[in-house]
């Protein structure tokens, strides 16, 4: 149980150490935090696991063939002239090939080669030098290959490196237009929920220190104890504490106002109310930061290093808003919310229901009345919403990766359109040279290989390699079947010990990965989150009954993201987003019920199940509401990135979260809790039937109107005598 000596309550001293504290961690963090950038390992996004075969091909070929280049660091100019490759063009590729000579591994490029139809010609080398040296010179040769051109002859670079570059491209000062988008819409929101010129500055820089040490504390983490952190990663931990972090405080300062009318000392006001919103705030904040920690049990690179970052922002935002927010709110005083400024009075305790909360009133008056068909229609308006996930598809093309077309785009399609499609990026078979012949012969065999390649000798004589080109496009599901009915057949050929790596074989790999992560993080999760819930509300059926709901609504939204996505042009996932969308909307979900649920046990041991539940739903219908809109803002914020699936994720989040708030927490738990009554706090005290009640409401909501809220409402506002008498 929380209690006021369990929480860190900024007294009339102590909040004055605090506000120190934090002056001094935000003064240690700043140049950590401006560190961040350099630390990542953007890498991590394309990796798979070492038990992949794509990742065993890969470490073969690295021992076996020691002078091969990183297949990453290839580079492909493109020339292409509609009617015909002329002659003046073929000089300017050749002139191009002895200027690029220079930036190629071992100083040569290899000839050129012309498509079939005469429309095009590639010239393909790897580029030489680390990281930052391939990315100056692959930027030097796009710059030179958009610089003057024959009339008629299109020129890009496409091919791995070129991708690389044109992504690092696309993110730069991505960070900075990140923020301020972020900043800017929890900013706005903030203004409008206080409708105060300065008590929004508070929760909004408070947030901004919080990024400030999250980011700070992932970089020592990156440095010190080998955490992969890259940009994904780092984007997604900046939303989440803002998105969160104003969740929380805008949770604090509703409750705060309440107890400022309450009691005349603001610092026994802050102690209240912190006392009674901590519980929820913990139980929020360790939802979301130990679902996050179940990514660690993924196998894929990207999705396990999201989510200790991740985490490390929630517990950052928990600690700045549950310590330095209240400090400095009690060290500003009560004129922070001028020209609304909570005034103490002794009897006004239920004029937050009459006067401050009038339309979450009428809601909660609207769900008690008919509470069975409320839920059931929302629940079938939900499952309605979600046929619209027949629009959505799994598997994101390498072409559509970007929102803008770039020039590693646009040459990959000049290919396909002039080139057999598996011409650029065959597969590649690792074998031992024993074996040569048959694996080669069976290689021929399998349906869908165009051509087998000669056999490449390493330079040991154990291992040879063979280039085999696809008859499909490299990321077409025909291709994924080839190559694995091509490892299938290798796999039999005694003593080869053959492996099958490329890009198709990566993405087979990435599909299977993902699959299996799926299986494994997703159980977790639900299982860490019903735990915390059954801690939490001490009972079984409520956590079941906020579990379904949130499952319910993260399919919803799948289906409404599905509509948007289609329209917008992008319903292709990428296939890690489903298992990220799924932990972000049920951990974030069950934060609204969390709230909702919480605040109505507190309420249903003081004025029973249903009158408890009707009131916690209007004393917490605006606060929560505010938090969903400024969530799903900032998760909104995600869209300026650009890249497809980040895109996609800001609609899914946004969508799921706006769904949570309007339909899942303020009708489908209050119906539902109330329809089932006092059983859904089974097995807890409060499962049991309530003493006989006092004849102060004979019809009650379900016959007439609003009373019970009404009734509530005057308990509240009742003088102490009288309350200390019905408290009993």
């Amino acid at each position: 149980m929380i209690t006021e000596r369990t929480v860190l309550t900024p007294g009339r001293r102590s909040k004055y150490a605090l506000l120190l504290l934090w002056l001094l961690l935000v003064v240690a963090a700043g140049p950590l935090a401006a560190k961040l950038t350099e630390a990542q390992e953007n890498d991590t996004l394309g990796a798979l696991p070492t038990s992949a075969e794509t990742s065993r091909a890969i470490q073969r070929t690295q021992q076996a063939f020691p002078q091969s280049h990183d297949p990453h660091a290839v580079a492909v100019a493109v020339y292409l002239r509609e009617s015909g490759i002329t002659d003046a063009d073929r000089a300017r590729v050749e002139a191009d090939r002895a200027k690029f000579s220079r930036y190629a591994e071992g100083g040569q490029v290899p000839p050129p080669a012309p498509s079939e139809d005469g429309q095009a010609v590639l010239l393909a080398f790897p580029v030489a030098g680390d990281a930052e040296q391939r990315a100056e010179a692959v930027t030097a040769v796009k710059d030179h290959l958009v610089g003057e051109t024959p009339a008629g002859l299109t020129t890009v670079l496409t091919g791995p490196a070129a991708t690389e570059n044109d992504v690092s491209e696309a993110f730069e000062g991505m960070d900075g237009a990140l923020l301020l988008a972020t900043a800017t819409a929890v900013a706005l929101l903030l203004l409008i929920t206080y409708r105060s010129p300065v008590l929004w500055l508070i929760p909004l820089i408070t947030v901004a220190l919080a990024n400030q040490l999250a980011s700070a504390a992932v970089y020592l983490l990156a440095e010190h104890a080998d955490l992969a952190v890259d940009f994904q990663s780092q984007s997604i931990m900046t939303v989440l504490v803002f998105g969160v972090g104003v969740d929380y405080a805008l949770l604090l300062i509703a409750r705060y106002r309440e107890e400022l009318r309450r009691h005349a000392d603001r610092h026994v006001a802050m102690a209240v109310a912190l006392r009674r919103s901590y519980g929820a705030i913990v139980a929020s904040a360790a939802t979301v930061a130990l679902s996050l920690l179940c990514l660690l049990a993924a196998d894929l690179p990207a999705t396990r290093g999201l989510g200790p970052v991740a985490a490390v922002g929630i517990v950052a935002a928990f600690l700045a808003m549950t310590t330095l927010l209240p400090a400095v709110l009690v060290i500003l005083g009560r004129w922070l919310f001028w020209p609304f400024v909570p005034r103490y009075s002794p009897d006004a305790a239920g004029l937050d229901v009459a006067a401050q909360h009038g339309l979450w009133r009428r809601i909660a008056a609207f769900v008690g009345r008919r509470p069975r068909p409320v839920w059931l229609g929302t629940a079938a308006v939900l499952v309605v919403l979600c046929f619209g996930i027949g629009n959505l598809s799994i598997g994101l093309p390498g072409e559509k990766t970007f929102t803008t077309e770039v020039g590693s785009i646009t040459g990959q399609r000049i290919i396909e359109a002039h080139y057999p499609s598996g011409t650029v990026a065959p597969a590649e078979i690792l074998a031992t040279a024993a074996t040569a012949d048959q694996v080669s012969a069976a290689a021929r065999t399998v349906p869908g290989v165009a051509e087998v390649g000669a056999a490449e000798l390493s330079p040991d004589d154990r291992w040879v390699r063979f280039a085999a080109v696809l008859a499909d496009s490299p990321d077409s599901d025909a291709a994924l079947a080839t190559v694995q009915r091509l490892r299938d057949t290798l796999h039999t050929v005694p003593q080869a010990q053959a492996l099958v790596g490329g890009d198709t074989a990566y993405l087979l790999d990435e599909e299977r990965t993902i699959d299996r992560d799926n299986r494994t993080v997703v159980p977790l999760v639900l299982a860490v989150v019903f735990a915390i819930l059954v801690l939490l509300l001490r009972a079984l059926v409520a956590p079941l009954l906020l579990l379904a709901s949130v499952l319910l609504s993260y399919v919803a939204a799948l289906g409404v993201a599905g509509l948007i996505l289609d329209a917008m042009g992008y319903p292709e996932l990428f296939v890690a987003t489903p298992l990220q969308m799924f932990l972000f909307l049920v951990a974030l979900g069950v934060d609204y019920t969390i709230f909702l649920a919480t605040r109505a046990r507190e309420e249903t041991v003081r004025l029973g199940h249903r009158q408890g539940v009707l009131h916690a739903l209007t004393v917490t219908g605006g606060v929560i509401t505010s938090a969903g809109v400024v969530l799903a803002a900032t998760f909104a914020a995600l869209g300026v990135l650009p890249m497809v699936p980040t895109v996609q994720m800001a609609v899914i989040l946004s969508v799921g979260v706006l769904l949570d708030t309007f339909l899942v927490r303020s009708l489908l738990v209050p119906a539902l809790t109330l329809d089932l009554g006092r059983r859904t706090w089974w097995p807890s005290a409060l499962a049991k039937p309530a003493p006989r009640p006092a004849p102060t409401d004979t019809g009650g909501v379900g016959s007439g109107g609003d009373r019970t809220v009404r009734v509530a409402a005057m308990l509240d506002h009742r003088p102490r005598s009288v309350r200390g008498l019905f408290d009993r």
